[in-house]
């Protein structure tokens, strides 16, 4: 496939709701570099998510329905895992080992059984924007597109939602994801940091108690809450 593949217009590609409010927040010439960058990699490499899922967490979500923030890192790189959500699976897909500690934590925090599968659509229906701060990897090589623009990106998300008239509650999971509270300064959203559920050092995340710390926080601001049972779309 060639090295020259035409450019992806990246904000075209948005839902119209979220083009509207990350377009100011963002550097043309900057988008316009991931969009070549991105193009390039899905031409001449093996990348996931799929193309066409590239943008499955902003289409799910819009940004005045999002009242939930899951800050992942970047894309499961195995084939068939990663559909555009973050720490989410398609269905029939085994539940990597992150996704695993976080039903324990769903199970001891709020009472909810085992889900059956890990995709979770469900929660990105109810408002829980499920975002990677690196949207696309090569297959078998985390961290692969880390630093090509996607950052830059998200951040813009970030910062959308910042202006949000209506809290927003941003989880944010481990060193990486936590380093991103520094862009939320309205003082009517709640930030809640934990470790991140990875099994190579869950106990920063197993007993934090997100889920139900955030439906407080929706409760408090006389907003709906989440049903985290409602894993599935």
């Amino acid at each position: 496939m060639p090295d020259d593949a035409p450019a992806l217009d990246l904000l075209a590609l948005l839902p119209e709701q979220w083009r509207a409010v990350l377009t100011p927040h963002l550097d043309p010439a900057r988008t316009a570099a991931l969009g070549e960058f991105v193009a390039r990699e899905y031409a001449t490499q093996t990348v996931f998510p799929p193309l066409e899922d590239l943008f499955s967490a902003y289409r799910l979500c819009s940004p005045q329905g999002t009242r939930v923030l899951i800050l992942g890192q970047d894309p499961y790189h195995r084939a068939g895992q990663a559909h555009g959500l973050s720490f989410s699976v398609r269905d029939g897909v085994t539940v990597p080992p992150s996704l695993r500690n976080v039903f324990k934590e769903l199970g001891e925090d709020v009472g909810v059984p085992k889900p059956r599968g890990g995709n979770l659509n469900g929660w990105a229906a109810q408002g829980v924007l499920l975002l990677n701060a690196v949207l696309t990897v090569r297959q078998a090589t985390p961290g692969s597109h880390a630093n090509a623009g996607w950052e830059e990106f998200t951040d813009a998300t970030i910062r959308a939602l910042d202006a949000a008239p209506e809290r927003v509650v941003f989880l944010l999971w481990g060193g990486y994801a936590r380093k991103k509270a520094a862009l939320v300064t309205n003082p009517q959203h709640v930030v809640l940091e934990a470790g991140h559920p990875s099994p190579m050092n869950p106990r920063g995340f197993l007993g934090s108690r997100p889920f139900s710390a955030a439906n407080k926080a929706l409760a408090d601001a006389g907003l709906p809450t989440i049903d985290w049972e409602r894993t599935a779309g």
